[in-house]
């Protein structure tokens, strides 16, 4: 996608840290920007530092994401209010607590809602829009967790490649359409999500994410590693035989 500034960009899940830094690179080509979230007054303080920033224009609604009725209402808004959708990312997410969904369904259930339930109903929805216009960006935010399950995260983790699956077959189902489907992969991000983890050199900045995340939508990437060194970790991660995995790893 070349960087024209005509870009018509929807964002769910627009206030989280990672998704604001993508909104404000977007704005920064003068793109028209149409952002969901759960949070009122997040959104229209984004939508007014996005218009500061260059963004041709700017509109917000706010829902929370796990509602799926709300789904096709507020992809028909967004692509009243922009006239077409060019790249829509789907951004909304819950780490959760692993002990506590370990010991509860509920907690657990709640983070597969999120993660996954709520995901794959935007996607249904999403592909159905990019399949009638036969042209678009649809991008999701993943993660390294879904590349093989930890008792650290297996959770998230899960919900994580169970929607790597259905991206897979979305894009298989789209590619003749010309409709490119991107799962990008962030490893540790440092975030509010992440605050209580200990930091180390492997996590990066929202803005180093975004940037990546920036760059595979302009190449039409299919899976996308940010930053890039994920991408070893994880090769090695997941060639690793059961036995020497639940030995080494923690």
């Amino acid at each position: 996608m070349k960087e024209t500034g005509a870009e018509r960009v929807v964002i769910f899940g627009a206030t989280s840290a990672i998704a604001q830094e993508v909104a404000r690179l977007f704005a920064e080509r003068g793109c028209r920007l149409f952002l969901v979230g759960r949070d009122k007054d997040k959104l229209a303080a984004l939508r007014n530092d996005l218009k500061i920033r260059g963004a041709a224009e700017v509109a917000e609604a706010a829902a929370d994401l796990t509602h799926a009725d709300l789904h096709p209402h507020l992809i028909a808004q967004a692509a009243t209010f922009l006239g077409r959708i060019d790249v829509a990312l789907i951004a909304h997410g819950l780490l959760g607590d692993q002990e506590q969904a370990e010991r509860t369904w509920d907690r657990a259930r709640t983070i597969l809602d999120v993660n996954f339930i709520s995901c794959a109903s935007l996607i249904t929805h999403l592909a159905n829009y990019f399949e009638a216009t036969e042209s678009g960006h649809l991008a999701l935010i993943g993660s390294v967790a879904g590349d093989r399950g930890k008792k650290s995260n297996y959770v998230y983790g899960a919900a994580k490649g169970a929607i790597e699956i259905f991206l897979q077959g979305v894009r298989h189902r789209l590619a003749p359409r010309g409709v490119h489907v991107l799962l990008i992969k962030p490893g540790f991000v440092d975030t509010p999500m992440t605050s209580h983890l200990p930091k180390s050199p492997l996590f990066a900045s929202p803005r180093t994410v975004a940037s990546g995340i920036v760059r595979a939508v302009d190449h039409g990437k299919t899976v996308a590693y940010v930053p890039w060194f994920w991408r070893w970790i994880m090769t090695g991660i997941k060639a690793l035989p059961e036995g020497l995995f639940n030995r080494v790893i923690t």
